[in-house]
């Protein structure tokens, strides 16, 4: 078996390097070995201090992820950083790459650390609904004082080594880790320097009594900035406890506190999403293909979302070409571009000479010859298939043999798109969401006769994007626009039942979306569901119930925050937004047209037929194989929609509530219209044979 610890002498340092590629995480094998390297440079009588660094790219990045779930194996974290910070010579941690979670509590418990300039360091234990188990929350706040070290541990974002250096957290910013690790050690060994165990920092803690910091006003703060998430509340539990009692009682806390934590439902369903992310990209085309090369990439439209698409490849490093209609059109999307790079530049994102270097790799034109070398073509023109079809027609006869032809489409079917070039094998969708340089998601949508390549290609594009992508077939609005169109024809019902749009996007918002489905509807354009709407007519199914106050709003030309009304009022600037007395006027004259009789519902009711119709859709998406595992419906309805992280995804949320409930609920609403609420059959099948959703992604 490979060693996972390198323990070298230079002179009277000892050198503990940590090699657990490609993380270094920090494995039960990682444990036992190093602190068995531990304990022999201590008892070397001629070590006068000890170094532990990380081999390779990074410091320890936190945990073995394979280990996530499993119980605990000795020697446990705590026991090890315990032993570190007991060592009678000095203990120097060298910092670099990724110093998160349980690599970071390493270095809270060593005696002096210090990190190469480019090093992000950080607590993320709250993204999958934790704290820090080793020390962290008793150490932390010993260094940097208690507002800061919340700060730091209930958002899990990294800091760098800079600001770091500035709060106390770490001695020195270097250039060099192995010569200047050499140096910083021999010098202190020369000046004969004493130590302070972090343990035994109490100035900050004392100070912390003194000034009467407030740990519960604190905890307020963040339960506002992270709704109905357990962590940050239970951190501030951890610093109450740090403030009342020793390091030793408040590091039992801690320990208890976590474990507690881990057999909640929000820590398992965040466990799932960070498996469900890295699942996503698995899929069948990649096991017998290989990308094709993509170096240069061409972008039709300027407008928001072509933009965006060109921004986002702009910034994986690929030279773009960008194509529009007219010089205007062409002018304009110059416009988009120019103003997202600088607002950069103002908030300190990117440097001038960084983003000059990136319009060194851009062109614009007008002339679809221009496309004829480039090795993929994104097409983001207007979402018509008649317009994308004159796009793609044009395509096939200019662009060279092999290149790849993409529509970003959000709803129309690729094989017809494809139908009319002469290489079907070469075309694909890529459905980005808005704004594109910005969310994470890519659907990428698979047609009857692409090459696996290309499909391949689509997931490397992903990947240099730094986006997480989802395997799609195709459908109407293939797997997330499919599912909402589902669920928001759920909160129409509903709202002409006798809820106000109003009560349902606060039920809504209060079970953890950042708004509900009436605020995403303005903030994306009434426009937009209006036209699909019209696209779909003489497809509907004349017994289908339908909704017409939408129609209604859209028809006076209230699109949402663009026009300034929609289901909202946005009067002066208000981008979130007023009840409307006129909107409820006419939900009531729809109302009365159709006999209606309004019913009350409560926030629990709209919650049940919200998820159940949200849920009964995607069981369908799966059993038709549009998405290969109910995980990565969770995925794309967590990246692209805003589903709680904390709930895990509708399908994780499914098999919390209970898959025999959702049928149930399912079956209560078919008596009221048993078109809608037809149950899945793929419920049926899994309720009939006791599994859930989670057992079809092993």
């Amino acid at each position: 078996m490979t060693k996972k610890i390198d323990l070298v002498y230079q002179e009277n340092v000892a050198i503990i390097s940590i090699c657990n590629p490609p993380v270094n995480a920090l494995s039960v094998e990682v444990r036992k070995e190093l602190l068995d390297a531990l304990k022999e440079a201590e008892k070397k009588e001629n070590v006068e201090a000890i170094i532990l660094k990380g081999s390779g790219k990074t410091f320890p990045a936190g945990a073995d992820i394979k280990e996530f779930g499993l119980p605990p194996q000795k020697p446990d974290l705590p026991t090890i950083n315990d032993y570190i910070e007991n060592i009678n010579k000095p203990v120097i941690c060298a910092l670099h790459g990724n110093t998160l979670g349980g690599g970071l509590e390493i270095a809270l418990a060593c005696h002096y650390r210090f990190a190469h300039f480019k090093t992000k360091i950080g607590l993320p234990e709250v993204s999958l609904g934790l704290i820090p188990g080793a020390g962290g929350t008793q150490r932390l706040p010993r260094l940097i004082g208690i507002p800061e070290a919340y700060k730091m541990m209930a958002s899990g974002l990294p800091i760098n080594a800079d600001k770091a250096l500035k709060l106390g957290l770490i001695n020195k910013v270097i250039q060099d880790i192995d010569e200047s690790s050499i140096h910083f050690t021999k010098d202190l060994i020369e000046n004969n320097n004493n130590f302070i165990k972090t343990k035994d920092r109490n100035e900050l803690i004392n100070n912390a009594n003194e000034d009467k910091i407030n740990i519960t006003e604190l905890k307020n703060n963040f339960k506002k900035q992270y709704r109905n998430q357990l962590a940050p509340q239970k951190i501030g539990d951890c610093l109450e406890k740090l403030l009342q009692s020793s390091f030793e009682e408040g590091q039992n806390f801690e320990r208890n506190t976590f474990f507690e934590l881990l057999k909640t439902e929000q820590s398992k369903s965040y466990i799932h999403a960070f498996f469900a992310e890295r699942t996503s990209s698995k899929i069948p085309e990649i096991k017998s293909a290989h990308p094709r090369n993509l170096n240069t990439v061409g972008v039709v439209g300027g407008g928001t979302m072509g933009s965006g698409i060109t921004i986002a490849a702009l910034n994986a490093g690929l030279p773009v070409t960008m194509i529009e209609r007219n010089q205007d059109s062409l002018d304009k999307g110059m416009k988009n571009l120019e103003k997202i790079y600088n607002r950069d530049i103002e908030k300190g994102r990117l440097s001038s000479s960084q983003v000059e270097e990136i319009f060194s790799r851009f062109t614009k034109t007008t002339d679809f010859e221009a496309l004829s070398s480039v090795d993929m073509v994104i097409e983001a023109v207007f979402e018509e298939m008649n317009v994308k079809k004159q796009v793609f027609k044009i395509l096939d006869k200019i662009v060279k043999k092999g290149s790849i032809i993409a529509s970003n489409t959000s709803y129309l079917d690729i094989n017809e798109l494809a139908s009319v070039t002469s290489r079907p094998e070469d075309v694909i969708g890529l459905h980005f969401f808005s704004p594109a340089n910005i969310m994470r998601l890519l659907e990428i949508v698979v047609p009857d006769k692409v090459s696996n390549d290309v499909v391949a290609t689509g997931f490397y594009l992903a990947k240099l994007m730094k986006k997480i992508p989802v395997r799609a077939g195709v459908c109407d609005g293939f797997i997330g626009n499919r599912i909402l169109n589902k669920y928001g024809d759920c909160a129409y019902f509903m709202m002409e039942d006798g809820a106000t749009p109003y009560e349902i996007d606060k039920a809504i918002f209060e079970f953890g979306y950042p708004m509900g489905p009436f605020q995403m509807f303005d903030l994306a354009g009434g426009d937009i569901g209006w036209a699909m709407r019209k696209r779909l007519k003489p497809m509907r199914d004349k017994n289908e119930r339908y909704v017409h106050i939408p129609d209604k709003l859209c028809e006076k030309g209230w699109f949402g925050q663009k026009t300034g009304r929609g289901f909202y009022r946005y009067d002066k600037g208000n981008r979130r937004g007023d009840e409307d007395p006129e909107v409820l006027e006419i939900i009531n004259l729809e109302r009365q047209k159709k006999s209606i009789i309004p019913t009350k519902f409560s926030q629990e009711e709209i919650i049940r037929r919200y998820m159940a119709a949200m849920i009964n859709e995607a069981s369908n998406v799966i059993y038709e194989k549009i998405a290969l595992r109910p995980s990565d419906v969770d995925v794309t309805k967590l990246y692209g929609y805003g589903f709680p992280r904390y709930r895990g995804g509708p399908m994780k949320y499914a098999d919390s509530y209970g898959l025999d409930k959702i049928l149930d609920d399912i079956r209560e609403f078919e008596k009221e219209d048993s078109i809608f609420w037809k149950p899945s059959n793929l419920i049926i099948e899994l309720v009939k044979k006791g599994n859930n959703f989670d057992s079809l992604n092993e």
